[in-house]
């Protein structure tokens, strides 16, 4: 099994990669800017850095020709999106799990669901929302992660999941939890990830507001 990692220098991807080489027998592609500078190969004969950009539509089609899956930290992109979908629909590659945020559907209520719009702003959240849009039909086998707000803590990777049409709940989880979740998905062998969007937080966490705020 071949991943393409699209943003894998976030802090999100670099954890999935130490995951993804703990525990599964991946092939890894670590795609970002200046990626040989930000990156280490920590395993060469499973990890590959290239350097490149979103938009570069045919280095990530000839790319993609390789790949069985790919991993999206692009979240209100929606331009860099396009450009990627335009290169997957190119080299016939459907499987993709694409990072979002919650409240893309209105879909967080109470108390937490105001902070957060007041947070990240309107205008920002219906901006990704369109973004998402790209992948969120039925060209794709899509997984995305509509990610409340991240923190990390080590050895912490307990995360619940909402479907979509169901209140969010929970108001943090560890990128540690996102990344264990990554691996879940990957390895998952039936298709209960498969066309879904998803919500993503620690459980008992349903209240006003994160913690550290």
């Amino acid at each position: 099994m071949n991943i393409l990692l699209l943003g894998a220098a976030g802090q999100i991807g670099q954890m999935a990669t130490d995951s993804l080489l703990r525990q599964t027998d991946a092939t890894l592609i670590l795609y970002a800017r200046r990626a040989s500078t930000r990156l280490k190969a920590t395993d060469p004969q499973r990890v590959r850095l290239v350097d490149g950009d979103f938009s570069d539509v045919p280095a990530l089609t000839k790319l993609l020709q390789e790949v069985d899956i790919v991993y999206i930290n692009a979240a209100g992109d929606k331009a860099a999106k396009q450009g990627i979908a335009a290169a997957m629909q190119a080299a016939g590659v459907k499987r993709v799990i694409e990072a979002s945020i919650l409240g893309i559907y209105d879909e967080v209520p109470g108390a937490f669901g105001k902070w957060n719009t007041r947070m990240v702003g309107g205008n920002r959240i219906r901006q990704v929302a369109e973004a998402t849009r790209v992948f969120e039909n039925e060209a794709f086998d899509y997984t995305i992660l509509r990610l409340t707000w991240l923190y990390n803590q080590a050895g912490n990777t307990a995360y619940q999941l909402t479907q979509k049409g169901e209140p969010f709940v929970g108001t943090q989880v560890t990128r540690q939890a996102v990344a264990q979740l990554l691996v879940d998905i990957v390895t998952a062998t039936d298709d209960r990830f498969k066309q879904k969007s998803l919500g993503v937080s620690e459980p008992n966490t349903d209240w006003d507001k994160p913690s550290f705020y």
